[in-house]
């Protein structure tokens, strides 16, 4: 006998949007609570929604909440009118059923068991119910059979007859219809069978997020694990022969605490939630969180002294990191975004509805196992409202800020209503942890462009271009300026300008550059104190000699690059990204929409069109052309043809193949370029002996990786050194021998990268 306890499932129904949630508290209960593997909790399930209408979703809750959505609460609610009804029908009644007296004794046991069947079995486990049924029905049968007296069968024929009705019943039921494929070994009593249709949500007490632990039934794509703040998470890709889509199946560390971590997390939330930050503690968020997990730490300490427990440093400080993503942290956000394969983690509306989605860097769009409730969006909305200092309501709908927590930092956009009428919505975009670099892009996996195209933009790169990155969103553009970056001399003094801050600045800094951030107001958000962007781009031109690299062209700004660009022409690179898929499509774009004259755009030396391609289901990001702007025309620059191709994408080679232009010398920016160069002035098999030696240099960084399969040689650190490596290569080569000798530059660079090789394992 299962002792239920007093008030073991009290029980209260609340409206949450278009849901009316029935919530049931089991904390009282001896037992873990679950539909699917306790048959008292079934019934009791049953039982309840016998007592309130027009559930839509059933919450149990004791240390964790169990959710069952929609489609697994229609079920129960079906079986409960299907109860109800057969215990209240006369016709199943035994007075109804035993219209002979003598029929009594033959039938009484019979009907003794189907009573029970239908006022206890049907609500507690309905399969075995249908299964006993059915048994029943047999053996009635065969009495019928063999029965003599004819005095008996008609009251026989109408038990009979009540059985195989209420069967039909049973057998109609869509719990039934769903658990059949299962039953093949299926025996009697088992609850295991529930399992294939009832899969709650569930999330500790101490979250709000909601996420669903058992794994699809799917093809597991590929299994790894991730570390976050020491805490190891483990991800599974699933795919479906059935479904274009792709879920991504995280299980955090906190899903692998045990209970009395649980009721420790839970107390020490309760007892943290009684402390709002406030908007003096958001001003750093860092050491905010530093303070937060100490007193954190502390407060968990505490606690399990007075409990009797004795834990171990490390395992409070894993609850600690728990807590703080939990109180003042983004819960789950913060775990996805810790996955370096994540690129960019949404959240749409209606909220607690839809599952988060992911972009994974080799599966592409992903759905996940994490489900937000509105109660959480409406915390993480608070909270970046007080990081950024910016306004989220109706009257500003669009908040633009950068989120950084340590192991990772994102841009984050967020939207409410009247924009999004069915609530929040978020899009975190993650950064990457160190700056992308052009080996990094050449690399076979990635691919996004060649060594030819790396060769050529360090080339124009170092003769202080001005220069363009388009593309689509999501094409890699901030990326891919943030890897010029890493191009320039750490000589030079580098200014940047953004409204959220996504170029790699923090790291540039660590490797030795020179660099001011600036960061200026958002194109679209209300006017406050913030500094409007081409008054920022307009501040720089007094900031000294400094290559400029604007974050993103959106709006008015594009005047004051331009004037920037004509003025930093000659001096040092002049460097943003925008939205557009052509070189026409800039133009168009800058001219006509945004209204800067056409002489200024003459200012532009080389576009970079940069965006995704399509191979079935998949996308991979590519360099699709380089371009360079002619000064000569006037009136239309694609008519009077301004736009001469450098390098154009081959989709049947997968290749950014040079043009007949760039073969043939054809190009009058970078002949202008060689013209300040003695060495180049005049000699383009010069020029392009040069582009062929950076070529061969970036080739062989990845020459370097590929054979000791050592990720860190593509990455920033040694990218630079490399960098650093071949301009005092260069320069001692020129000194020595008269000129820039390229084929002793690289026997040299080689020779270089050779002992900086045998520095690293194979």
């Amino acid at each position: 006998m299962v002792d239920l306890g007093k008030n073991c499932f009290e029980y209260e129904t609340y409206h949450e949007g278009e849901n009316k949630i029935l919530k049931v508290y089991t904390e009282k209960c001896t037992f873990p609570p679950s539909i699917e593997y306790n048959e008292v909790c079934a019934a009791k399930i049953v039982d309840i929604l016998l007592e309130v209408s027009g559930v839509t979703t059933i919450i149990l809750t004791q240390l964790r909440e169990y959710e069952y959505d929609y489609s697994q609460t229609q079920l129960l609610i079906e079986l409960s009118l299907l109860y109800k009804m057969l215990n209240k029908d006369e016709r199943y009644n035994y007075s109804h059923i035993v219209v002979d007296p003598m029929h009594e004794r033959y039938v009484r046991g019979s009907y003794a068991q189907f009573q029970r069947l239908l006022s206890k079995r049907l609500k507690e486990d309905p399969l075995a119910a249908y299964v006993e049924m059915k048994r029943l029905e047999l053996r009635e049968k065969l009495k019928l059979n063999n029965l003599i007296d004819q005095r008996h069968q008609h009251s026989q024929q109408q038990f009979l007859a009540i059985i195989q009705d209420a069967l039909q019943k049973i057998e109609q039921l869509k719990i039934i219809q769903l658990l059949m494929p299962h039953t093949q070994e299926y025996k009697l009593g088992e609850r295991e069978v529930y399992a294939n249709i009832f899969h709650p949500t569930t999330r500790p007490d101490f979250m709000y997020t909601k996420l669903i632990s058992e794994f699809p039934d799917g093809e597991l794509e590929e299994s790894y694990d991730f570390d976050a703040e020491g805490d190891s998470c483990e991800v599974n890709i699933f795919s479906f022969d059935d479904n274009v889509k792709t879920q991504y199946h995280i299980t955090p560390p906190e899903f692998k605490f045990d209970e009395q971590s649980y009721e420790l997390l839970d107390d020490a939330k309760r007892i943290m939630s009684e402390h709002k930050p406030g908007k003096e503690e958001f001003v750093d968020p860092q050491r905010m969180r530093e303070v937060f997990f100490n007193i954190g730490k502390d407060l968990l300490n505490d606690l399990a002294e007075h409990r009797g427990l004795k834990l171990k440093e490390e395992e409070v400080d894993k609850l600690a990191r728990a807590l703080l993503r939990y109180t003042i942290g983004f819960g789950l956000i913060e775990l996805l975004l810790a996955d370096p394969k994540v690129q960019d983690v949404n959240i749409n509306s209606p909220n607690g509805e839809l599952p988060i989605f992911v972009v994974h860097q080799d599966y592409g769009d992903c759905y996940t196992n994490v489900y937000p409730t509105r109660l959480e969006v409406d915390s993480w909305a608070t909270k970046l409202r007080l990081i950024s200092g910016r306004p989220l309501d109706e009257a500003n709908p669009i908040l633009d800020t950068e989120l950084k927590v340590k192991g990772f930092s994102s841009r984050v956009s967020a939207i409410t209503a009247p924009l999004s009428p069915a609530g929040m919505a978020f899009s975190f975009r993650r950064h990457r942890d160190f700056p992308w670099t052009f080996p990094l892009y050449m690399q076979p996996k990635i691919r996004m462009m060649n060594s030819l195209a790396a060769g050529l933009l360090s080339f124009i790169i170092d003769n202080n271009a001005a220069l363009l990155i388009a593309g689509t969103r999501s094409s890699g553009k901030s990326s891919l300026l943030g890897s010029v970056m890493v191009e320039i001399m750490r000589r030079v003094r580098l200014i940047s300008l953004e409204d959220t801050f996504e170029l790699p600045q923090e790291a540039l800094r660590e490797l030795g550059y020179n660099l001011e951030a600036m960061k200026v107001a958002s194109a679209l958000s209300s006017p406050g104190s913030e500094v409007d962007a081409s008054i920022g781009i307009r501040s720089t031109l007094r900031m000294g000699d400094s290559a400029l690299f604007v974050g993103e062209v959106r709006s008015k700004e594009a005047v004051a690059l331009f004037e920037a660009m004509r003025v930093g022409a000659a001096a040092n690179v002049v460097a943003g990204t925008i939205h557009a898929d052509s070189p026409y499509g800039i133009y168009d774009r800058v001219v006509n929409d945004i209204g800067v004259p056409k002489t200024s755009f003459k200012a532009i030396d080389i576009i970079v069109i940069a965006n995704p391609i399509i191979s079935g289901l998949k996308k991979f990001k590519r360099v699709l052309r380089i371009t360079e702007v002619r000064k000569e025309w006037d009136e239309d620059p694609l008519k009077e043809g301004a736009f001469v191709d450098l390098m154009v994408y081959n989709p049947k080679t997968d290749e950014l193949e040079l043009t007949d232009d760039l073969i043939n010398g054809n190009s009058d920016i970078l002949k202008r370029m060689a013209g300040k160069i003695k060495e180049f002035a005049g000699n383009w098999e010069a020029v392009w002996e040069n582009i062929q030696l950076r070529a061969d240099c970036k080739q062989a960084i990845v020459d370097l990786f590929i054979e000791k399969q050592d990720p860190t040689i593509l990455e920033a650190e040694f990218v630079v050194k490399a960098n650093d490596a071949f301009r005092l290569i260069s320069d001692k080569i020129k000194d020595k021998y008269g000129k820039l000798d390229s084929k002793k530059i690289l026997f040299e660079y080689k020779e270089w990268m050779k002992r900086e090789g045998k520095k690293r394992k194979g």
